[in-house]
């Protein structure tokens, strides 16, 4: 890609609204697998280093501060130079590389890896049966004693502005590695608390829509289901992080300091509320849908009752005239005079009954 095409994509993400890091030359935006790669001392940003390789070299050189690589779906190949750099387990790699994993933490050594599952609300003009709500990704992260490094997987869930926000807070970067790792955890669950609003405000629509009388019967089963769909694609990122984010608050690890721990208590109680959220949903979505039911089986039924009565009204001048077309010599008033408009009154006045009755008792 040109220079020219790099800078027209970034003034892109600048109209809307993204923030984007370019104090690394390798930024994401600009198409390259390392989306940043900085040392941290003491909760300050330092300079950064040509390489990842000299960047952890002077970290370790001096004995404190971390470094926080940033990847975006990284390939096996260039992976296996990070991992054996930072001395990652390959089992943990591989699921790194391939994504598509549960939330869950694992430990191996002084590394801890863990595994979020990020989600974001799809915009949409107007709910249909095909319409995309719930977007997933992922990200895992490798927390060391002295490095951090993360891998994103999806069109979403960019790490840039938070990485900004955890500049502003010194006092917090200056905890480590997990400091990082606790930030990473509750802004997935405050994009969690987001799309769960988000999908709150589609179900408040077609509840509206189901119980309106004015509403296409034959469209909302439709957009029920594919609600009923895109939360259960968010109820699979939600619910599974529980016991993750309960490990790393009570369970005590190297890698996580220990004021840092607390911290992780604050976020599984919002992801509770989320989850509850969602078990609300999903409760609701099925009431929705038997009343939805219910709605179109009265329907159906009114429906008949019309054309039962219709066809008992029908019945009357079919079975007059079915007599009167039988072409016999001796039938009663057949060659009276007032006959024919005799028979026509009497049919038109038992259907007026029939059709009075009906309408009397609600078929009509």
């Amino acid at each position: 890609m040109s220079m020219v095409g790099n800078l027209r994509k970034v003034a892109r993400l600048a109209r809307r609204g993204r923030r984007v890091d370019l104090s690394h030359p390798a930024r994401s935006p600009l198409g390259s697998t390392v989306v940043n790669c900085v040392i941290y001392r003491d909760g300050a940003r330092q300079e950064a280093a040509p390489t990842v390789e000299e960047s952890l070299a002077r970290v370790r050189k001096r004995g404190h501060g971390f470094v926080w690589l940033g990847l975006h779906e990284p390939t096996e190949t260039e992976i296996a130079r990070v991992a054996e750099l930072f001395g990652l387990h390959p089992l943990a790699v591989e699921d790194a590389v391939h994504a598509h994993q549960r939330p869950k933490i694992e430990q191996y050594g002084e590394v801890l890896f863990s595994v979020f599952k990020t989600v974001t609300y799809v915009e949409h003009a107007e709910l249909t049966a095909t319409s995309e709500v719930v977007d997933t990704g992922e990200i895992m992260v490798f927390t060391g004693p002295d490095f951090v490094v993360t891998v994103r997987h999806g069109r979403h869930g960019s790490l840039g502005p938070l990485r900004e926000d955890l500049e502003t807070e010194p006092q917090l970067l200056a905890k480590g590695p997990s400091a990082v790792l606790h930030a990473i955890a509750d802004h997935v669950v405050d994009d969690y608390v987001s799309v769960a609003e988000a999908v709150q405000n589609d179900i408040d629509q077609v509840e509206t829509d189901v119980f309106s009388p004015h509403s296409p019967r034959n469209a909302d089963a439709g957009r029920i289901y594919q609600l009923k769909r895109e939360l259960l694609e968010l109820k699979r990122a939600v619910v599974p992080l529980a016991r993750p984010l309960d490990r790393l608050a009570t369970e005590p690890r190297a890698c996580v300091d220990k004021d840092i721990q607390a911290y992780f208590r604050d976020v599984a109680d919002h992801l509770t509320r989320v989850t509850e959220q969602i078990t609300a949903f999903d409760a609701l979505l099925d009431s929705i849908l038997q009343a939805h039911l219910a709605q179109v089986t009265v329907a159906q039924n009114e429906d008949m009752r019309k054309i039962t009565a219709w066809a008992a009204i029908i019945a009357v001048p079919t079975m007059v005239c079915g007599v009167y077309g039988m072409n016999f010599d001796h039938m009663p008033e057949l060659r009276w005079r007032f006959g024919y408009p005799l028979v026509l009154a009497v049919i038109a006045t038992a259907c007026f009954v029939i059709h009075r009755g009906f309408k009397r008792n609600g078929w009509l």
